[in-house]
């Protein structure tokens, strides 16, 4: 099979779209496990790929690792529900999303993150927002949501949250979500 062209963009071939998936999920395992400076030869070995194609997909580990938050981003999207009232949205983000904030906060203590690595941080932080906004809009009509607060502030709780139940042990989480929420909602919430 050879590559086509659509548009002037070359399209991936399927195989090498899957060894590319295959290796951004390689290297979430990897960097949960062994953090951000997991050896690149290890991502590839657990992708079943060698060094050259990890280099003919990304050029360099914060290429993969922003490769891999996109995905995680996208899965969150996927979770994101305005149907649900608000409070139940927030949970399932929290509650499905808990793997995807232990992952975020493991290699947010290694990543350089400034110049050109922060541009791609902070439109990422910018998609994710986009993705909470439907909860805002929803949130404002049903009168559960401040005016005043919008999809920054939903993301914001849904951080919030995140870092206190996530590290919690198991059979605490639920109950520490209900707490939580309780105040986040209070503080969301329209003022008398």
């Amino acid at each position: 099979m050879t590559e086509e062209t659509s548009g002037g963009a070359r399209a991936m071939r399927r195989d090498a779209m899957e060894r590319r998936a295959a290796l951004i999920e390689a290297a979430r395992l990897c960097f949960a496990r062994s953090g951000y400076f997991v050896p690149l030869e290890d991502i590839a070995d657990a992708a079943g790929v060698g060094r050259g194609t990890f280099y003919r997909n990304f050029k360099d580990r914060m290429a993969l690792a922003l490769a891999v938050f996109e995905r995680e981003i996208d899965r969150l999207g996927a979770l994101i529900d305005p149907e649900l009232p608000l409070e139940r949205a927030l949970a399932r983000v929290v509650v499905e999303g808990a793997e995807a904030t232990k992952l975020f906060a493991r290699l947010a203590i290694d990543m350089p993150i400034d110049g050109e690595n922060r541009a791609a941080f902070d439109a990422l932080r910018a998609r994710l927002e986009r993705m909470m906004t439907p909860l805002a809009v929803r949130a404002h009509r049903d009168g559960t949501l401040a005016p005043d607060m919008g999809a920054h502030e939903l993301m914001l709780a849904v951080r919030m949250l995140g870092a206190i139940v996530t590290p919690a042990p198991t059979d605490r989480r639920a109950t520490l979500l209900e707490e939580a929420l309780a105040l986040v909602m209070a503080g969301l919430g329209p003022r008398c």
